[in-house]
């Protein structure tokens, strides 16, 4: 505990780095791993800089290369990390690997860890009403100090409409929260950060998709085994069939097919640039 204390302190002093990227079919992901990441929000949050996470899987990776109006919404992040193990094996296979994997699911924990550290406010928009609720008694519960200044669980259209944020922008504007964690599930949970990030120009924004329904036990995270070898979808799949089925059999898997000789094809046309150079 006393070196986690030590490296807050340390990273509250510096400024935040330029962070390289790797971009995987014109998709900028971040080189960093987890640790850094914090390092970086808490860091920008320190000079009163806000910021726009992107926590991207494959369906994130599928809609961006399909979809012209999810690529603009995505590429108007400040980072995107990689959540899902197919983008960091392809990553891998093209020859520019990524530290780790950054989940979003278990990332809430450790921003909501350092924000109580470090006296950060939060808030937490989305989830259904028992989750958001949930979510917010577990946090206060394991960090009694932890300025959670609110939560809400408000019912928005895709993309939503100006009255709802500004709606949205008046509840906000009354905690002013250093850190929103946004789970509504992408693009959704996208439109409204893109919506919202000019007005709140010293907040870090996350898009957290069902990570409070984890959070508040409304849901179970699969098995770190399972996690670790990139079957996570498949334990997802199973507690929630009728919604999922569809995007995971039908809409991601056979992208895998493309993306994975994608890479490979990508690794030969750098290694041919690099002779040629030499």
């Amino acid at each position: 505990m006393a070196q986690e204390k030590t490296r807050v302190a340390e990273t509250v002093e510096r400024e935040p780095v330029v962070i390289p990227v790797e971009s995987l079919m014109g998709l900028r992901l971040a080189r960093i791993d987890r640790w850094q990441l914090l390092d970086h929000i808490f860091a920008a949050l320190a000079a009163s800089r806000g910021g726009w996470l992107v926590t991207a899987n494959l369906d994130f990776l599928r809609r961006y290369v399909r979809d012209g109006k999810a690529r603009a919404l995505y590429d108007c992040a400040d980072l995107r990390v990689a959540d899902g193990m197919p983008l960091v094996w392809a990553c891998r296979m093209q020859g520019g690997p990524l530290p780790e994997r950054v989940a979003g699911s278990s990332l809430v924990w450790l921003l909501v860890e350092r924000a109580a550290a470090e006296g950060r406010s939060l808030y937490l928009l989305g989830g259904t009403p028992g989750a958001n609720a949930g979510a917010c008694k577990v946090f206060k519960d394991k960090h009694p100090g932890l300025r959670l200044c609110g939560g809400s669980s408000p019912s928005l259209a895709s993309p939503p409409a100006e009255a709802e944020i500004d709606g949205l922008v008046a509840e906000l504007a009354q905690h002013n929260p250093d850190i929103l964690l946004v789970a509504l599930g992408s693009p959704k949970q996208e439109q409204v950060i893109h919506s919202l990030r000019s007005r709140f120009p010293s907040t870090w924004m996350v898009g957290v998709g069902i990570s409070l329904s984890f959070v508040a036990g409304e849901l179970r995270r699969a098995p770190v085994w399972m996690r670790r070898v990139g079957l996570e979808w498949v334990h997802r799949l199973f507690q929630d069939p009728r919604r999922l089925a569809k995007r995971y059999l039908i809409d991601d898997l056979p992208f895998v097919a493309r993306l994975f000789p994608h890479a490979i094809l990508n690794r030969w046309r750098r290694a041919r640039a690099s002779r040629r150079l030499q």
